[in-house]
């Protein structure tokens, strides 16, 4: 489960750039089994505020449970339950697809039989078989983030937080992708991934949160929003909460 309290990131400032208040009180849950959307544009700052969750950044104020531990009081034990995909990650280019997985496996604990399941598994749920021993520097782009997802989950963590899974990829690769998404969810996983693609939402999250300037303006099921909000249509029902009202 993730549970945000009033979350909030300030950047400090220089004499030539203002400070800069990235999240802003941000609360919310995610229960154990559900998938949790944060839309917003670029800058909302949905980034921020999945690296806070991560403990990848440390809050200003405010704090999070993430799978029973808190971020700001046992940030190490948060880590080890998380897998956390960025978009700012890189490959070791000359490592093949599965070399790379199998490495980031041995750094979470895993040998072995129990190794080789893991990652047998990631590789049939992600269709990577294919170009597992290709190297990693001759990977296509969607390749490239399937063996960055892969490695991020190669040690089966409880909650999964993805920045953007399917940033620039086509849409083939982008469907295998959300499919693995939900099958997390169904496996009882705690899932959140940002996004600014509409209908990613609409297909796989039980619950919405519209980010925009830090702040979370709305919150709920996709149902819960279209009843409080002019509007059946998810862009629609963002376009006027990002306007400038609130829930």
């Amino acid at each position: 489960m993730i549970e945000a309290q009033e979350l909030s990131k300030v950047f400090s400032g220089t004499r030539k750039m203002p400070e800069i208040q990235a999240v802003r009180g941000v609360s919310f849950r995610c229960e154990s089994g559900q998938i949790y959307g944060l839309l917003g544009t670029n800058g909302a700052g949905k980034t921020t505020t999945l690296r806070l969750l991560a403990t990848i950044l440390y809050p200003t104020s405010g704090t999070a449970r993430v799978a029973g531990y808190d971020i700001v009081d046992d940030p190490e034990k948060v880590r080890a339950r998380v897998g956390f995909l960025s978009t700012a990650t890189a490959l070791y280019r000359r490592l093949t697809a599965r070399e790379m997985v199998e490495y980031f496996g041995r750094l979470n604990g895993l040998d072995g039989e129990r190794l080789k399941q893991a990652v047998d598994g990631l590789f049939t749920a992600l269709e990577m078989h294919d170009f597992a021993k290709r190297s990693c520097e001759d990977l296509s782009t969607g390749m490239k983030q399937k063996v960055s997802i892969a490695r991020t989950l190669v040690h089966d963590p409880e909650v999964m937080i993805f920045d953007e899974p399917t940033l620039g990829l086509d849409v083939m690769t982008s469907r295998v992708i959300v499919n693995f998404i939900r099958q997390c969810r169904d496996r009882g996983k705690t899932v959140i991934f940002s996004t600014h693609v509409m209908s990613e939402v609409e297909k796989l999250c039980d619950r919405i949160g519209i980010i925009h300037n830090g702040r979370l303006l709305a919150e709920g099921a996709l149902a819960e929003l279209r009843g409080r909000y002019p509007g059946s249509d998810l862009e629609d029902i963002f376009v006027h909460v990002v306007g400038g009202d609130t829930v």
